[in-house]
């Protein structure tokens, strides 16, 4: 966020843009199962955390776990949390916030991030979607289905969990 607030009011709300869009393109059932793996459950409010850490992780590991969630076995957190607490691995909450804080930063509160948003959004994203499909539900508590989806992950979280 310190990098984020050096930059102009237009790129924050261009960094915002982006950010929303690879974070809707996480909104998957399978990235949601490895959030479960890994933080022992995961609710809608901590889904929306994941994904944000997922993002904070860079474009290398963004992009292996976008096309490959059970990749994620092989980042060395995840391998860590996996026998420690882990509700922490991933979730980070205050990434999701990295624009609002750093626009209000730069304008020292004079200015509301959100008001700033919804008017770049109506200029520049008018016929902006809502997350798209999110593939195939499955029963996250079903251990069969969650080894036979996210092989690797599962063996780290549920065969540890088992011991």
């Amino acid at each position: 966020m310190d990098r984020l607030a050096t930059c102009p009011k237009q790129d924050i709300l261009e960094y915002q843009e982006r950010f929303d869009e690879v974070h809707s393109a996480l909104y998957r059932w399978d990235v949601w199962a490895a959030a479960y793996l890994i933080g022992g459950g995961c609710s809608d409010d901590s889904f929306m955390d994941f994904r944000a850490g997922l993002i904070s992780l860079g474009r290398e590991w963004y992009e292996r776990a976008a096309a490959c969630p059970d990749s994620l076995a092989d980042h060395p957190v995840v391998v860590d949390a996996a026998s420690a607490y882990r509700d922490e691995a991933l979730f980070y909450e205050e990434v999701n916030y990295a624009a609002s804080e750093a626009f209000e930063r730069i304008t020292a509160g004079g200015e509301d991030f959100y008001q700033a948003w919804d008017r770049y959004r109506s200029e520049h994203l008018p016929g902006e979607e809502s997350d798209g499909d999110m593939g195939e539900d499955f029963d996250f508590d079903d251990t069969k289905e969650m080894h036979g989806r996210l092989p690797r992950l599962a063996a780290l979280y549920l065969e540890a969990n088992a011991a």
